[in-house]
């Protein structure tokens, strides 16, 4: 779907959902495509009743990583310590994710904490991220992620 979805029902109901506007978000969708920072990532689902079991694969998906997750100002040491739990807070990161499919499309998904993505950076490098938090936003479906340690 390369034209703007404004009449596509799926679409439409995608975003009266999220309560954003349909063209806004379209726009936005095809901006984060054009970016030169833009990433593909497969992204992965751990079956929630086995956890031995092997993830579902979503599909594949586009995101541009903002840079370092930057905890907001008003968020006291308390706040800062419970949102991290322990982790590094080097290894977060913010960033913007668009599925490769659009609502009503095959292979179409939302993505959800817990969820696995496997990025594959511009050096052709794969790596590895826990997606801790998700945001709909007009601009984009905002992530945090966590950068895992892996080597591929």
């Amino acid at each position: 779907m390369s034209q703007n979805p404004s009449f596509d029902p799926a679409w439409q109901a995608h975003c009266e959902a999220l309560r954003i506007d349909p063209a806004t978000r379209w726009q936005a969708r095809l901006q984060l495509l054009a970016d030169p920072a833009c990433l593909n990532a497969s992204v992965y689902r751990p079956d929630e009743d086995d956890e031995d079991a092997e993830e579902f694969d979503l599909g594949d998906a586009w995101l541009v990583i903002d840079g370092p997750f930057q905890a907001p100002a008003d968020w006291d040491a308390v706040m800062r310590d419970d949102y991290f739990d322990g982790a590094d807070p080097a290894d977060f990161f913010a960033a913007r994710f668009e599925p490769g499919a659009t609502p009503g499309q095959r292979g179409h998904f939302q993505a959800r904490p817990g969820d696995l993505l496997a990025v594959t950076e511009a050096s052709g490098r794969i790596q590895m991220y826990y997606l801790y938090e998700v945001e709909e936003a007009e601009d984009s479906t905002r992530l945090v992620l966590i950068r895992e340690e892996s080597d591929f």
